[in-house]
């Protein structure tokens, strides 16, 4: 704790918590990342300031960081290797920014990111390559942003369904364009309705959705939409066979259908039990009530042979 507090200071205009080696900057106007930040920070909290610009050396006197919160302020542009020095980063939160691309060097020296968050910025398109780097990613923030859900869009498309499959997390991406896609999460556009799309063969490598055989298809909380492709089809037409768009929503389904099910067949074995005692009950009160009919008649009419005595002694 005496390291922390003495090994470079606490910018006055922050707060240090030395217990947990927490740097506390947020909404407090400031322009730029502090200099003078203690070198032993883990949690440095920056949101909610005006800062416009960061790069390769605004974290490098904290190498520990273990989050990073960004969010709510004016970053317009991420450098490349900007958070180089920053190799145990667990989370970085850029979200509400103006940020309208992502370096390729995002992740090359952040391996061990596990969230990531950039909603609510400018952001069209993200290369996949650039997400791949993110090799213990599990959550991935990217909503309220204008993306774009034309042809280039399939490459992150597969990335982001293979990072559900996995288990993993994601908000959604609502699409802004093209006409035909706006308002629909890219999550769940079918892979068909991009049949007509040109072979991409470095951004969208047609392998990598072969691989992944029908029994993956029903897992993912996505799923795969990658099919394997029949021979009378061009390589670059999917197999047009949609699959569901999230497992959870697909097992639910097929839970509550099997329940909805079992309560219809309950019910009309439930109704033919009833029909069947009703028939029988009928039945029976139809056979007793001739009976009784039979017997008054013949009470009320009489036989001959009850006849004949009361003739006789009359006589």
């Amino acid at each position: 704790m005496l390291l922390f507090q003495v090994s470079s200071g606490c910018p006055e205009i922050c707060t240090c918590q030395p217990s947990s080696r927490t740097v506390d900057c947020s909404y407090r106007g400031l322009l730029e990342v502090p200099s003078n930040l203690p070198s032993q920070t883990q949690i440095l909290q920056l949101q909610g300031n005006q800062i416009r610009m960061i790069n390769y050396t605004s974290f490098v006197n904290v190498p520990g960081l273990r989050i990073l919160d960004l969010s709510n302020n004016s970053i317009s542009r991420v450098p490349p290797f900007s958070f180089h020095y920053l190799r145990s980063l667990q989370e970085l939160d850029l979200s509400f920014n103006n940020i309208g691309t992502l370096p390729e060097s995002l992740g090359n020296n952040t391996r061990n990111l596990t969230f990531l968050g950039l909603k609510n910025n400018h952001l069209q398109a993200v290369d996949r390559m650039v997400l791949e780097t993110f090799t213990n990613l599990k959550v991935l923030l990217l909503k309220s942003n204008p993306w774009q859900c034309s042809c280039p869009v399939l490459a992150l498309k597969l990335w982001l369904e293979n990072f559900l499959y996995k288990g993993n997390i994601i908000d959604e991406l609502i699409c802004t364009s093209p006409e035909n896609h706006k308002g629909n999460n890219l999550l769940k556009i079918p892979f068909e309705l991009y049949k007509s799309c040109p072979l991409f063969t470095t951004s969208f490598p047609m392998a990598s959705i072969h691989q992944h055989g029908p029994e993956h298809r029903n897992n993912g909380r996505h799923g795969y939409h990658g099919d394997h492709m029949e021979g009378s089809l061009p390589e670059c037409e999917p197999k047009p066979k949609p699959r569901p768009a999230n497992l959870r929503h697909a097992i639910a389904t097929v839970v509550i259908t099997g329940v909805i099910c079992g309560i219809v067949c309950l019910m009309m074995l439930a109704a033919a039990i009833y029909g069947c005692a009703y028939a029988a009950i009928m039945a029976k009160y139809h056979k007793e009530l001739k009976e009784v009919e039979r017997i008054t008649s013949a009470t009320e009419n009489g036989s001959p042979e009850e006849k004949e005595p009361l003739d006789g002694s009359l006589a």
